[in-house]
């Protein structure tokens, strides 16, 4: 009988000790995940997490479009017509409008030849031009890979300088400034075919060195930003208060000797600009041709931001109300949160990139949302008020909404409300 029994059990299979191809996967995962340094890990999960909702976001929103008669608008029409020779496939289609094309053409510009065109600074078309011929010569794809190479970038830094700035108090925020950073109105097109995810990076980057005393570094990255948008000159301004801060605000004779020595790379900041108007004057014969592209193809011309800003909320046009709306509430978020005087190089920075496009004048109204995009430390300032229990969720929820909203906006009526 006992004999009977151990053949009985012999046949009974026993608990499979090998770990299941799921554990063996998530354990892989698990091993793969500790190897990425941090913050890498966390940068990557969300600038994939981004991607994927918007894309199918916007993919959704012009499906639905597609059924409304009148769409798209008759000024929309050409766009349609240029995205779709961009790509058949509408989640990489929709990242391009309006001044994605005129990027596309600065990209494809002999060099040989005289320009005509320069009412753009020219480092984002410029660094596709290298990138095209990897993608079988197509310009506007090298255009999208350098902005979201750039926005993974940009994640990096708002992680690193929101964790510093933010004192970490209980290791989260970093992740939050990241967070609010793609949360603010219209962070969608950091995703786009245009210049914000560049700029935004490259102001970070040089606020990050500076926060580590790596002055030629700053010096370098900000030769580079102030190539990358005509205010990007001006940030030498709150660039030079962080190092001020770092000698507890002593301005002295004195003390001006070790301000050259640490300091001097900041001269590479409007060195930037300089580069490009004597790139406009080999080409044309104009220092000014710039500034003159701007006033003749848009009618701009610099004038009081104040003014401007009166202007559109006094005025009957609502949507310039509410662009200017949003650039004052942004204006106050950064005066509130940045009042301390470590903070004062971030307030700085905020009213130059909010004010210096408003002082272009009412042609700025249309792409004022936009530009608000280069305000990053309304990021930091969020970040920190969603310490407190309970707000953290509400903010989230209401800045989500809003940008979706907007989205949808931009989508579909691109002219009328965002550019």
């Amino acid at each position: 009988m006992a004999d009977e029994r151990r053949a009985g059990t012999a046949d009974v299979p026993g608990p499979d000790l090998r770990p299941s191809r799921r554990a063996r996967l998530a354990s892989a995962g698990r091993r793969l995940a500790a190897r990425i340094p941090a913050p890498w890990g966390f940068v990557l999960a969300v600038f994939a997490g981004s991607k994927i909702v918007l894309s199918l976001v916007g993919v959704l929103v012009l499906t639905a479009w597609d059924g409304v008669p009148g769409a798209p608008p008759a000024d929309e029409t050409m766009m349609r017509i240029q995205q779709d020779r961009i790509s058949s496939h509408r989640w990489i289609s929709l990242w391009f409008a309006w001044d994605s094309f005129l990027y596309d053409h600065l990209a494809r510009l002999p060099l040989d030849r005289p320009w005509k065109d320069f009412g753009f600074p020219l480092l984002y078309p410029f660094l596709a031009r290298p990138l095209a011929p990897l993608l079988g010569g197509h310009t506007a794809w090298a255009l999208l890979l350098v902005a979201n190479v750039a926005l993974l970038f940009q994640l990096w830094f708002a992680y690193r300088l929101g964790a510093r700035l933010l004192g970490d108090e209980d290791a989260g925020d970093g992740r939050r400034a990241v967070r609010y950073l793609l949360l603010l109105p219209t962070a969608f097109l950091f995703q786009a075919a245009l210049t914000e995810s560049l700029f935004v990076c490259l102001a970070l980057a040089a606020f990050w060195y500076a926060e580590q005393r790596r002055w030629l570094v700053v010096g370098i990255v900000g030769y580079f930003l102030a190539m990358s948008r005509s205010v990007g000159f001006v940030v030498v301004i709150p660039l030079a208060l962080v190092l001020l801060r770092q000698h507890d605000w002593r301005l002295s004779p004195r003390n001006l000797p070790r301000y050259a020595r640490e300091g001097w790379p900041l001269l590479l900041v409007p060195a930037g600009w300089l580069t490009f108007m004597a790139f406009c004057r080999w080409q044309s014969g104009d220092w000014f041709a710039y500034q003159h592209a701007q006033e003749k193809g848009w009618g701009i011309k610099v004038q009081n931001p104040l003014g401007v800003v009166g202007s559109a909320l006094v005025g009957d046009n609502s949507a310039n109300a509410l662009r200017v709306w949003i650039a004052v509430a942004m204006l106050a978020v950064a005066a509130v949160g940045l009042r301390r005087r470590a903070d004062w190089p971030y307030l700085v920075y905020t009213v130059i990139v909010v004010l210096v496009p408003l002082s272009m004048g009412p042609p700025v109204y249309k792409s004022l949302l936009r530009y608000l995009l280069a305000a990053f430390p309304v990021a930091l300032v969020l970040a920190r008020w969603a310490r407190r229990p309970g707000l953290d969720g509400w903010l989230t929820a209401g800045l989500a909404l809003l940008q979706g909203a907007l989205f949808a906006v931009w989508l579909t009526y691109w002219t009328h409300l965002i550019i």
